[in-house]
């Protein structure tokens, strides 16, 4: 596993459930100049764990970092059946991308993913790593049951999950045919990356809880990804935000293509299932942002919350039987008092900032520039991208 070789940097180890969202996870924790990303483990969630596990090599290489361990974790929550979001990513996780590089690097099997993380981040000066959660979070859960202390030895540990609902920010939360008022994306009041048990133990730690920042669809849908950032983003500028600014004459790396189809299938899927069309929420590398540059987000002069997670009701497809089941209930704490922080804004031009950044240095180094661009656009696969 990588070493932390550079004091200066955040040593971070991020756990993921390779899907659309994870992919740009992955691209701020390993090309981002403040970060060295110790490792990679992956979970059940967005598809079954063969499939995450190979969706994160195969970005991993097309980023230029397939080099990285990655860990193959669980296969299922610690105690319920396992449920997937083929609605939303795709059987295969990655649906609806077709530049994905096959990658050269196997899967790490030196250790299991459990004493690899352990190592990882023990290894490490205490109160300078940082775990990040960008799956369901059973891996997590499971670290710190296994590793008690390493609660303490931890800076912070960045999830990305939940939904807390109730007005909580005025992000648009999505809408599905047939049923009311909604903030959940799984369920009317639950996110998908929950596996209740390993959630309610994260969330019952007193010692981890106060390092703990949370990034739930109130927050995610904040960042959409709309067709004005996906064009910036395919042809690279110094402000994402901004089209004009867009680099149109030149031909777009085959980089930013592949990250582009991940965007393209995502916006599709978001706009089919949750009436969201200006652009799919950008989840997974808000909670590696957070762990990188905290001063990001606006979490209101400080405000901490106890979170308590819903475990009654059943881990089903059929969505009847589940209930609140994996409901995030956040409850303001007195000024002062050590809870969860859950940010309720941020900075949109700082983090797309980050993204372009990213983008740019794994420009660099990928493998993927040997790809012949102009063979791509005869093919018609850059069609319809921007």
């Amino acid at each position: 596993m990588a070493a932390a070789s550079d004091s200066s940097k955040i040593p971070l180890w991020l756990d993921c459930d390779t899907g659309h969202d994870d992919a740009y996870a992955l691209l701020l924790s390993s090309h981002d100049p403040r970060v060295n990303l110790l490792g990679v483990s992956t979970v059940h969630g967005n598809a079954p764990l063969d499939q995450t596990t190979f969706n994160t090599r195969g970005i991993l290489e097309a980023l230029g970092k397939g080099h990285i361990n990655v860990y193959p974790g669980a296969a299922k929550p610690i105690t319920r059946e396992v449920v997937h979001a083929a609605d939303i990513h795709g059987e295969s996780g990655l649906d609806g991308v077709t530049l994905l590089p096959q990658p050269l690097e196997p899967a790490a099997t030196d250790v299991d993913f459990l004493e690899a993380m352990y190592r990882a981040l023990i290894a490490t000066p205490p109160n300078t790593a940082w775990l990040v959660s960008t799956g369901t979070l059973t891996n997590i859960g499971l670290v710190f049951q296994k590793y008690p202390d390493l609660a303490g030895h931890l800076k912070g540990l960045s999830i990305m999950g939940g939904a807390v609902g109730g007005g909580f920010t005025n992000a648009p939360m999505g809408k599905v045919k047939g049923e009311g008022e909604r903030f959940g994306n799984w369920t009317a009041y639950a996110e998908f990356n929950c596996d209740p048990e390993a959630a309610r133990f994260i969330f019952d730690n007193p010692e981890l809880i106060p390092k703990t920042t949370l990034v739930p669809l109130d927050l995610s849908h904040q960042v959409l990804c709309t067709k004005t950032i996906r064009h910036t983003l395919l042809y690279g500028s110094d402000q994402p935000l901004d089209p004009s600014t867009a680099n149109t004459s030149r031909t777009p790396s085959p980089l930013r293509a592949l990250f582009t189809q991940i965007t393209s299938f995502f916006a599709a899927t978001y706009a089919e299932v949750f009436a969201l069309t200006e652009g799919p929420p950008l989840h997974d590398p808000l909670a590696v942002a957070a762990a990188i540059d905290p001063s990001i987000f606006d979490d209101k002069d400080g405000e901490r919350f106890k979170v308590d997670i819903v475990t009654d009701g059943v881990h089903s497809i059929t969505q009847t039987d589940v209930g609140e089941l994996g409901r995030t209930k956040a409850t303001k704490l007195a000024p002062g008092e050590g809870g969860c922080r859950i940010p309720r804004g941020l900075d949109l031009p700082r983090f797309w900032g980050m993204v372009e950044s990213c983008l740019k240095s794994a420009d660099k180094v990928s493998p993927m520039a040997k790809v012949s661009m102009e063979n791509l656009k005869k093919e018609g696969i850059l069609k319809g991208l921007a």
